[in-house]
């Protein structure tokens, strides 16, 4: 089963995220950023929902931070500011898409599904391209 980290400083927006995901997935949910970089190296997650306004370490200086070491996962940004600003800048950080809080579980699980597909499907590739060149 996939797993999927769940960043929030919300335990509120925490449990309604494990409510949707955890029919469909390993759900781990954490309060704080520092928090998930404790348990990262022990539990390497599919998937990051990272909000962005935290008060230990903001979600734009933890994606910097995530793909320094683990660019490999993917990060979605779940959050209550919805401008324009914020999604270009997440977007130019590498963020793979933007989920607003609240969010509506059908949409989440949706976007998590196509995402963990593409990812899928370029992990499936570059295997092929790795026996071609072989």
């Amino acid at each position: 089963m996939k797993k999927i980290f769940v960043v929030d400083d919300s335990s509120t927006n925490l449990m309604a995220a494990e409510d949707v995901l955890s029919e469909h997935y390993d759900v781990f949910t954490m309060l704080s950023v520092t928090i998930m970089f404790d348990i990262i190296d022990k539990v390497t997650p599919d998937l990051i929902l990272l909000d962005i306004m935290m008060p230990d370490i903001d979600g734009f200086e933890a994606l910097k931070m995530i793909q320094e070491k683990y660019k490999e996962i993917p990060v979605m940004f779940l959050t209550g500011r919805n401008d324009p600003e914020t999604e270009a800048r997440g977007f130019e950080m590498g963020v793979v898409d933007f989920i607003t809080k609240p969010f509506f579980g059908p949409v989440l699980l949706g976007r998590i599904k196509k995402q963990l597909q593409i990812e899928d499907t370029i992990r499936e590739l570059k295997n092929k391209l790795k026996e071609v060149s072989e």
